[in-house]
């Protein structure tokens, strides 16, 4: 009897959640305006400073930033054994500092500046462009009119650089996950700066800047980082732990999480400040803006309820650790394929990982690269003209979906073979692997001299 009625939880929560599917898409499709096709201002009116929009970013670069410290810090510290917590949440935040200084001296410059469809330039090196009290002049033709509205208010520049910065922390953060207990620290910080400068600045450049190759040219559409962030750092992921290999008595010894608090709260931080990266990515405090966070708030929680009636069905039990990640899999995909992504993610970082036998530690890319994917692919399916400019599927234009799909594998071809060969070149140099016996004592004690207590 149990059973049956764990059985008709889950058919009924994946029911609800593909009932909402549609509405979710409507809704989230009206933040679409924002989406580089509107990369032109709204109208010729002279760019000035709104106070509104800007406050909005501001606080929306702090919920971003929330993300990776400490939330996602926690999530994967508490996921990881007790001897790997300090090295795993060191990562998250190293990380948060390289790609500071990196966004400041170059990264920024390469992912938004130039008139190249397809690389950026040293025009804003060392964010020279930013000097002076007012850069709301400069920002119209940077990313999707950085926020301009009908009435020409913007954000200064230097506001939307701060915001972008954010999505290009978290984005290799992500991707330690999947080799979490076994890589050097060293080769962490070598790769993650090589990585983010070859591959998530161009891809970014591709997807978000003005005359983007992916965004303009081709027709992509990416709201807020599916492509960018989730699908690129899934695959990165997928290439490391490959490559360095199992950890030491995968399959055999007990890897259960040690500390799920630290998980659940890592969990409730990152949905929290994804109405930042959500939200945020109107660059605007309007409507628009407003309706992402509905439509994040409404698409996560109906996630989490699938993944933990699909693992009660399966398992028996309804875990902490289940219902977390199928929070972070609904804020990954929170695009039309919100409502399925639950399921999906869960087949994927148990059952399909398990069969492959690869070991993705934390399931970057069963979480991340799978629902960003899926995510990008039914944009194409659920994109309304009416207010984002793109019609998809269900609107009689099969052709979106077929755009999204080439840019999704546009991205993992040039990321699968970019990855690799910076993977090989550090494991070449440096060595990307702990030893055997470093990897036994754990990583707190043998590579920062540290433990929890």
């Amino acid at each position: 009897m149990m059973n049956r009625l764990i059985r008709a939880g889950s058919a009924i929560a994946i029911g609800v959640a593909s009932l909402l599917a549609a509405g979710l898409a409507f809704a989230q499709e009206a933040a679409q305006e924002t989406a580089p096709n509107a990369a032109e201002p709204a109208a010729a009116v002279a760019p000035h400073l709104d106070t509104g929009h800007t406050a909005w970013i501001l606080v929306s670069t702090g919920l971003v930033l929330l993300m990776t410290i400490p939330g996602l810090a926690l999530f994967y510290a508490g996921m990881v054994r007790k001897k790997n917590i300090l090295a795993t949440m060191m990562q998250s935040f190293v990380i948060t500092c390289l790609i500071t200084v990196l966004w400041f001296i170059v990264g920024y410059s390469l992912a938004f500046h130039g008139d190249n469809p397809y690389f950026g330039d040293l025009s804003a090196l060392f964010l020279q462009n930013l000097i002076g009290p007012d850069q709301t002049a400069t920002v119209g033709g940077i990313l999707w009119a950085a926020g301009a509205d009908a009435n020409g208010g913007a954000i200064p520049e230097s506001v939307n650089m701060m915001f972008q910065m954010t999505f290009a922390i978290i984005t290799p953060a992500l991707i330690t996950g999947a080799f979490a207990d076994r890589m050097k620290f060293s080769a962490v910080i070598v790769f993650s700066i090589l990585w983010s400068l070859i591959v998530y600045c161009t891809v970014a450049h591709w997807v978000w800047a003005p005359g983007g190759w992916l965004g303009t040219k081709l027709g992509v559409l990416d709201y807020a980082g599916g492509t960018v962030v989730h699908i690129n750092a899934g695959i990165a992921g997928l290439i490391g732990c490959l490559l360095v290999g199992k950890r030491k008595g995968y399959g055999h010894e007990n890897f259960a999480p040690h500390n799920l608090a630290y998980t659940l709260i890592g969990a409730s931080l990152l949905w929290v400040g994804w109405f930042g990266f959500n939200a945020g990515s109107a660059l605007t405090a309007d409507g628009r803006a407003a309706m992402a966070m509905v439509t994040t708030q409404i698409a996560t929680a109906v996630a989490a309820l699938a993944w933990m009636f699909v693992e009660w069905a399966a398992k028996g039990k309804p875990s902490a650790l289940g219902l977390a990640s199928g929070a972070v899999a609904g804020l990954v995909a929170i695009t039309p394929a919100a409502g399925f992504v639950g399921p999906v993610c869960f087949w994927t970082a148990t059952t399909l990982k398990n069969k492959l036998g690869y070991d993705d530690s934390l399931d970057a890319f069963g979480v991340h690269g799978i629902g960003g994917i899926i995510g990008a692919l039914l944009t194409g399916v659920f994109a309304l003209k009416e207010v984002g400019g793109t019609a998809g599927l269900l609107q009689g234009n099969p052709a979106q979906l077929l755009i999204q799909a080439e840019g999704v594998g546009i991205v993992i071809v040039f990321n699968t073979v970019v990855s690799l060969v910076l993977y090989k070149l550090v494991d070449l140099t440096i060595g990307l692997r702990v030893t055997l016996e470093e990897e036994v004592d754990g990583l707190d004690i043998s590579l920062h001299g540290e433990t929890v207590h």
